[in-house]
């Protein structure tokens, strides 16, 4: 009951897998959810069942959140690390020709599953003192023609800027992840010169690893340019 407890959103490939890896070698007990259970369970016996308590859900339901939220605190305890990482891409086309109903399950996911993430979490991570991550992009720190997907991670710098003013006096930490290109599944086709998903763990395991009276805000992670 005294380990350490962190929770990934979004957590059955890619950053989320990774950071999972990560977590757990640093004592980590973890409670994953996506929406494929039967991915995640295949990474809890990687991880060690013990370790890892594996929760399909989707992150548009604040029931299935809060039912995630019940489940974790019933099975382990406590609860000190949020990652909300889940996030969906968007469609090609731009605003004038993008495929809206992709655009619909892209700002849910982004934009509404991360409050719902907030909203679940946020009792028992005064509970804790906790750890509040949230997954941004460096696309949400620039402009990008077109791109609704770029918007919705804008939305969720506001997220973390807001949330951090409201939780101030309470102990609880605020991190944004702001990664750049990363190669997961995520792409179609692997970018060139990206990011590897672990380097992004890394810079998680960084922000919660600090001692209590600092608070990482921020950290933007990009790709090395090419030597020209």
């Amino acid at each position: 009951m005294g380990d350490r407890v962190m929770m990934i959103t979004g957590a059955s490939s890619g950053i989320g897998a990774a950071t999972a890896r990560a977590a757990v070698k640093e004592g980590y007990k973890l409670v994953l959810t996506a929406r494929s259970k039967e991915k995640l369970e295949s990474l809890a016996q990687e991880l060690g069942p013990e370790n890892v308590l594996p929760i399909g859900c989707d992150v548009t339901s604040l029931d299935n959140q809060k039912a995630a939220v019940d489940e974790a605190l019933e099975t382990f305890g406590r609860l000190d690390v949020v990652f909300a990482n889940a996030g969906r891409g968007g469609s090609p086309g731009g605003f004038s020709g993008a495929d809206a109903e992709a655009w619909r399950d892209m700002i849910l996911t982004n934009v509404y599953g991360v409050g719902l993430t907030l909203q679940a979490t946020l009792p028992a991570l005064r509970a804790s003192r906790g750890h509040v991550l949230l997954t941004g992009s460096a696309a949400g720190r620039t402009t990008i023609p077109g791109s609704m997907y770029s918007a919705t991670k804008w939305a969720v710098s506001g997220i973390g800027y807001n949330v951090r003013e409201e939780l101030r006096g309470t102990g609880i930490r605020v991190t944004l992840i702001e990664p750049g290109m990363v190669d997961t599944p995520f792409f179609d086709e692997p970018p060139q010169h990206a990011l590897q998903d672990r380097d992004i763990a890394n810079a998680v395991i960084y922000a919660v690893s600090q001692p209590a009276h600092v608070d990482v805000n921020e950290i933007l992670v990009r790709p090395t340019p090419p030597l020209e």
